[in-house]
């Protein structure tokens, strides 16, 4: 069976735009739920007789309410890294902050670094962050134009690749997962993901620009038909590892999991009916036997 996708472009092209719009708005208006990487906070490094339980662990920070915190092994799984929210500049309220943590957590632990991050930190990761999405479109864009000689098709990646980063950003957004270090490293794998999907079927594109002495729009349409059941087995099985993760792979990696199901979905949507599409809206023109 043969689906007619290229039938459906401005339809998705609508879809899109109402998608990123609202994401943008969500991006102003909600904004992100920053973690401690970005708007500063306390690291405690402590190390404990015995292996501690995570979750027991967890729900003793929770019970503070002093804001967003994470919990993670350390190298050993006696040694346990804590981070803490702290907005405040005064040494007073951040001492208040670690006693109510050493009181929570009990004795017999040796706390063996504890250290403030401050906001001016968080905000020289935050630009490093955006520069480090940035660069990494503009070289994807850069490398699908010369692999398929053809602005168009570097245009049309890049422009898939901002569509699937914006709208992730409105996931965060939306959901308000702590976006931390993580979240970036998690919309730098989609992108990768999103393109490797892109790369595929625009290499089928090329054989068939070879060979084949179809109108563009159809042999757009029939090459992604050839790839589908490659993009669909490999976002399937994606997925199934992505949700096993999100069951048990605990609450420190859920958000990175969470984000990049997200993108999965998503990007299997842009390489399929906007990367594709696009290479004709562009204008681009071949030579037909």
């Amino acid at each position: 069976m043969t689906i007619n996708f290229f039938k459906y472009r401005y339809i998705a092209f609508g879809l899109s735009i109402v998608l990123l719009l609202i994401s943008v708005l969500l991006f102003v208006y909600k904004s992100l739920n920053l973690g401690i990487d970005f708007k500063g906070g306390i690291m405690i490094e402590a190390e404990f007789d015995t292996t501690p339980n995570i979750s027991n662990l967890r729900q003793k920070i929770d019970n503070l309410n002093i804001g967003n915190s994470e919990i993670q092994e350390f190298g050993d799984p006696k040694i346990i890294l804590f981070k803490l929210e702290s907005n405040s500049k005064e040494g007073q309220e951040n001492n208040s902050i670690i006693e109510q943590f050493k009181k929570s957590i009990g004795e017999n632990v040796d706390y063996r670094r504890i250290e403030f991050v401050g906001p001016k930190v968080g905000s020289e990761l935050k630009m490093i962050a955006v520069k480090a999405i940035l660069f990494s479109l503009i070289a994807m864009f850069i490398y699908i134009w010369f692999r398929f000689s053809g602005w168009q098709f570097g245009l049309g990646a890049l422009i898939a690749l901002f569509h699937d980063v914006i709208s992730t950003l409105g996931f965060f957004s939306i959901s308000q997962i702590e976006f931390n270090l993580a979240s970036i490293a998690a919309i730098l794998t989609i992108a990768g993901y999103s393109i490797n999907d892109t790369v595929v079927v625009f290499d089928r594109i090329r054989e068939n620009l070879v060979k084949s002495e179809l109108e563009l729009s159809n042999l757009l349409n029939k090459s992604i038909n050839q790839t589908l059941s490659r993009t669909f087995m490999t976002s399937v099985t994606t997925l199934l590892a992505l949700v096993a993760l999100y069951i048990f792979g605990g609450e420190v990696i859920k958000g990175f999991v969470s984000a990049m199901i997200w993108g999965v979905v998503i990007g299997t949507y842009s390489s399929i009916f906007i990367a594709s599409p696009l290479i004709v809206l562009f204008g681009f023109k071949y030579n037909k036997k």
